[in-house]
């Protein structure tokens, strides 16, 4: 499997505090199944030791501790990106936190709290002009898609993908209104990626258990959300025809 989305590296923002959780969660990862893990610390204001020319460096020293351990796991370094702050960051420093630095796939954090007015319309004015494609991580979690989750269709019908992160899809964890949109989102198809976002902090849900879960509604897809799909993501490359989304359309309550 491929996580595109996990706080992995020590000490930085609200991740692992010490270099051995930063271990202890890359073997879990590993044994979960992880081959491939995407180290994608905030990129906000609030994070400010997070910064974009020193990420490729960090994440050579943990490759360097992960080798040494004989964790043998394929880290990509990327950032989970605030709107906000992309707005007044320079091309560069969007580039050095996009996937594998390569300036093409972007992981843009859905805002926690009500959204911003024409918050659609700054993502297309703020990426689509630099040729990057937006992957929206977690937004079954917002109040605001959750009221009305066809925005989010409307996202993906202009291009960006959508991300839904393991414990939105896991009955014991999350909330159950995140729940009810993020399995919606796999039904009906909205949904290109699921991904850990995994903090280190020992109650991360396993992205093992989430792919079982989203594979009740939908096996095929659920397991191209963590093997195709990120694969291209991480390539920079079209995603294809993903598997169809099988049976009835399901409503959000």
């Amino acid at each position: 499997m491929i996580d595109l989305h996990c706080h992995l590296l020590p000490a930085l923002d609200d991740g692992p505090a010490t270099l051995a959780e930063s271990l202890a969660l890359a073997a879990a990862s590993l044994q979960d199944g992880v081959q491939v893990l995407a180290s994608t610390p905030h990129v906000r204001s609030d994070h400010p030791d997070v910064v974009p020319g020193e990420l490729a460096g960090r994440c050579d020293e943990l490759r360097s501790a992960l080798a040494g351990e004989g964790i043998d796991l394929e880290i990509v370094c990327a950032g989970e990106v605030d709107l906000a702050w992309a707005m007044s960051a320079s091309d560069e420093d969007l580039r050095l936190v996009t996937y594998g630095g390569r300036g093409t796939d972007i992981l843009l954090e859905t805002p926690y709290g009500p959204l911003p007015p024409g918050f659609e319309e700054r993502v297309f004015e703020l990426f689509a002009p630099r040729g990057m494609r937006v992957l929206l991580a977690h937004p079954e979690r917002s109040m605001s898609f959750q009221s009305d989750p066809g925005r989010i269709r409307g996202l993906v019908d202009r291009g960006v993908l959508v991300q839904v992160t393991a414990q939105s899809l896991l009955r014991r964890s999350g909330s159950s209104r995140s729940r009810a949109v993020a399995r919606w989102l796999v039904k009906e198809g909205v949904a290109h990626v699921i991904a850990s976002d995994a903090h280190g902090d020992g109650s991360r849900a396993r992205l093992v258990d989430a792919v079982e879960a989203a594979a009740r509604i939908d096996r095929a897809r659920a397991n191209w959300m963590v093997t195709e799909a990120p694969a291209a993501v991480l390539a920079g490359a079209p995603l294809g025809a993903p598997p169809r989304a099988a049976g009835r359309r399901w409503g959000f309550r």
